[in-house]
């Protein structure tokens, strides 16, 4: 056996097998795959074996393609068959909610050159004849959907690999991962020991085991998963006769999918009554086992299949296949460089291996070799979770994510499992006062507070919800007089030391403020994508405060730790710092009345440190509403004290607490762009409009200078007035123009104080004039919607900075 290589990937699954392939197919040849049994042992031998596109998410569902299209590709490559059937699929929709899913992901895949298309029921009864058409109003069909074998696949994967250099080296059990000083791993095993510089976790069912063995915790857990597989159906039969193949079916009111095997069918549950699987971890033992059939778990989706499905009722059951297979709490995988440790890399928690796992080893070898994937995969970053999740937290996650499989995906759901987890020491009152509670990274956040007869709870919805009342009153309140809100959902930084400066002219596009003021900067990847919207403060020469999304905070400490230099000490301190902002006309008025300071010359983008009542605090003159506001950040400590004294000042003046619907609604005024909406890795600051806060002038080599300064776009974000009727834009819908799409939606909503539905989305820079119209697909509903250049709301910006 070798004892160096460049990389060990551990686990012989289809996903490792596929890290490994990608791997030396993009060049890098000194590769190792070590696994301890045979290759396709845990889940990837007993799998369905079914692949598909459809994803909420645009790059997931991307990636989803990449993977299914790989196929025929690996065929060709190694001789080998992947047993490939490419029989299309429908996702059947009973009732309005789950159509206009499915009108708002065929919308999205429009312009992502997918060729899916909403059927009714007379094409459905064509499409897959089996089904029991009663109740279903239409259903999305995408030809892309098939099933495959799982063994030969990992085996076509394997040799793909072995022909790009790799070693394969099975029943090889590794024992320990220890890293050496220079950032290396030796990987111990059963067979001698490998000296690596890459180490990755591919484990599968044993991903927890493997993690611990580097000291690092994954948010994985297995469950249960049954499928049953029938003896002939006669109508099969038929169609076999006939030359043609059943297509699969997915079935969300049943929580099943249906697919032909040989003369019969397979079909698989979602169930409810579900259940995890080794709860105190996978043993080392389980390999090539099944779990005892378990049809009591399933009685009630078996029921429901006899009705959408009644060949079923007659067949006879051939094969029960009952094992196990890893979820993340929020169902997509775990991928990329694991923040806090050098070269160890995650590919875990692939529980779709067949739909995703050739773009997982794609997005994973570009990462590893390229320095940065292609396209955003923050939906699958490992990093998306920080180190505050525990055990006890992922378990309920998962049997929600798994209960939920194929439920209805609202864009304004909260899931309640493990909640409340982390809040602040405002929780309490903020429900006194009626809060309805969302939550972002693990931690509750309020969507808004329910006044008299509004709703304690908001229905999830792709149309308007029974919130928007709630919303319009705050946004009402912050325009006329003043609204106030926590900041706790700010990521946080403190960097200082005698280089901290020019660290950050090194890391970050903008140029820094001067002591007492603020800038807003884009800190970019080497590609020149954006990988963070920043907010600067200079507290003094050598130290700097930093705030961004709250969400990507183990996304963004990974950044600043792969970069950091001696004379620089980086801290994340979004948790140590709390506080409130403040905004509206009466902003002024009420701080003034809280502080013996004189701050009639504190102007916008500045920063003084303030005692606020009997708490020192920092003032930071700046808004995301748009409108005259201040940033109060204190210790966590004293912050229901500052609660209070603001309170205080504030009631008599009109305040009223606002949360973060109506902060969305307030920031389309001024068609300020939000992380992860319109700000994220698949786009640069030329199309985003960041690039007015980069500057070129600084003598400063700063990441991703190269790029920007190449960077010659041909689209750029701009904003619409939209004539919606009941429902917005949520993101992603397709924009049209010329009769075609050219374009599509980042974000959107109801701007209550303009008064109108807003859009932001990407144009050809050509089209972009004020008053241009287009047309915006809205569940399907083609929206006429006008380009408008100029904020809806304080356009020359004179009581923001005023």
């Amino acid at each position: 056996m070798k004892t160096t290589t460049r990389v060990v990937v551990i686990g012989g699954g289809v996903v490792g097998c596929s890290v490994l392939y990608h791997l030396t197919k993009l060049g890098w040849s000194d590769v190792m795959l070590l696994e301890r049994s045979e290759l396709t042992s845990g889940s990837t031998w007993h799998a369905a074996g079914g692949f598909h596109t459809l994803n909420g998410d645009t790059n997931m569902a991307a990636l989803q393609g990449y993977t299914i299209r790989l196929y025929k590709e690996l065929e060709e490559i190694t001789g080998m068959s992947c047993g490939l059937h490419h029989v299309g699929g429908v996702t059947l929709a009973d009732n309005r909610d789950r159509f206009d899913m499915l009108l708002a992901e065929r919308a999205k895949h429009r312009f992502m050159g997918l060729e899916t298309e909403i059927v009714g029921p007379e094409e459905i009864a064509k499409i897959a004849p089996i089904t029991n058409l009663d109740g279903i109003i239409g259903a999305l069909y995408d030809p892309l959907d098939g099933h495959l074998d799982p063994a030969g696949t990992t085996h076509a994967y394997a040799k793909a690999a072995r022909m790009g250099g790799a070693t394969i080296e099975t029943h090889c059990m590794v024992r320990e991962t220890t890293q050496r000083p220079d950032g290396s791993w030796d990987v111990i095993t059963d067979k001698g020991t490998v000296h690596a510089e890459h180490v990755v976790n591919a484990g599968g069912l044993w991903a927890r085991e493997v993690g611990a063995m580097a000291g690092v915790y994954f948010p994985l857990h297995p469950m249960e998963h049954q499928y049953i597989v029938t003896e002939d159906v006669p109508e099969i039969l038929a169609m076999v006769a006939e030359g043609r193949e059943h297509p699969h079916v997915m079935d969300p009111a049943g929580e099943s999918y249906l697919r032909q095997e040989g003369r019969g069918l397979c079909i698989g549950f979602y169930e409810q009554p579900c259940r995890p699987w080794a709860v105190d971890g996978t043993p080392w033992s389980f390999g090539h086992e099944l779990l005892p059939d378990d049809f009591d778990k399933i009685a009630d989706s078996i029921e429901f299949a006899y009705k959408r499905f009644p060949v079923l009722a007659t067949a006879g059951v051939k094969t029960v296949i009952h094992g196990p297979f890893t979820f993340a709490p929020d169902g997509n995988p775990l991928v990329g460089p694991v923040p806090g440790m050098r070269n160890y890399w995650s590919a875990c928690g692939v529980m779709a291996g067949f739909s995703q796992g050739g773009g997982v080893g794609l997005m994973l070898a570009q990462w590893m070799i390229e320095g940065e994937p292609e396209r955003d995969v923050m939906a699958m970053d490992v990093a998306r979770f920080g180190d505050w999740i525990t055990p006890g937290y992922t378990r309920p996650k998962v049997i929600e994510n798994y209960q939920k499989r194929f439920s209805v995906s609202y864009p304004n759901e909260e899931l309640p499992a493990a909640r409340p987890n982390r809040t602040t020491p405002m929780y309490d009152i903020f429900s006194d006062m009626g809060a309805v509670w969302g939550q972002q990274y693990g931690l509750e956040v309020v969507n808004y507070f329910a006044q008299g007869d509004e709703p304690g709870y908001e229905t999830p919805s792709f149309r308007r919800s029974d919130a928007f009342s709630a919303v319009a009153r705050e946004v009402k309140g912050v325009r006329e007089a003043i609204g106030i809100n926590e900041i706790h959902n700010f990521g946080k930084y403190r960097i200082s030391g005698p280089r901290a400066g020019a660290w950050l002219d090194r890391l970050m596009a903008g140029r820094l403020p001067a002591p007492g003021r603020l800038s807003l900067s884009p800190m970019l990847s080497e590609n020149g994508k954006l990988i963070g919207d920043f907010t600067v403060t200079c507290l003094a020469p050598d130290r700097f405060q930093l705030t961004a999304s709250y969400g990507a905070q183990a996304f963004h400490m990974r950044w600043f730790l792969k970069h950091q230099e001696d004379g620089v000490t980086i801290e994340n301190i979004s948790d140590k710092l709390n506080g409130f902002q403040i905004a509206g006309p009466q902003a002024r008025a009420v701080l003034t009345a809280c502080t013996h300071a004189d701050i009639a010359d504190l102007g916008f983008m500045q920063a003084r440190p303030l005692v606020i009542g009997m708490t020192d605090c920092l003032v930071q003159r700046v808004s995301y509403t748009g409108d005259l506001g201040y940033e109060i950040y204190c210790d966590p400590m004293a912050q229901r004290q500052l609660w209070r004294t603001l309170w205080a000042a504030g009631a008599p003046l009109g305040m009223i607490p606002f949360g973060m619907r109506a902060m969305m609604s307030l920031r389309l005024d001024k068609g300020f762009g939000s992380w992860m909406a319109e700000y994220s890795p698949d786009y640069t600051p030329a199309e985003t409009g960041l690039d007015r806060f980069i500057s070129l002038r600084k003598p400063v080599d700063f990441i991703g200078r190269a790029a920007v300064e190449a960077d010659r776009p041909d689209r750029r974000l701009t904003t619409f007035v939209v004539e919606a009727e009941d429902a917005d834009v949520q993101g992603y819908e397709p924009i049209w123009l010329d009769g075609r799409v050219q374009g599509f939606c980042t974000s959107g909503g109801y701007a209550h104080h303009a008064g109108c539905s807003v859009a932001i989305g990407f144009l050809p820079l050509g089209a972009i004039a004020e008053g241009r119209e287009v047309e915006i697909e809205i569940l399907g509903q083609m929206r006429r919607a006008r380009v408008v250049t100029q904020p809806l709301f304080d356009a020359d910006g004179a009581r923001m900075r005023g």
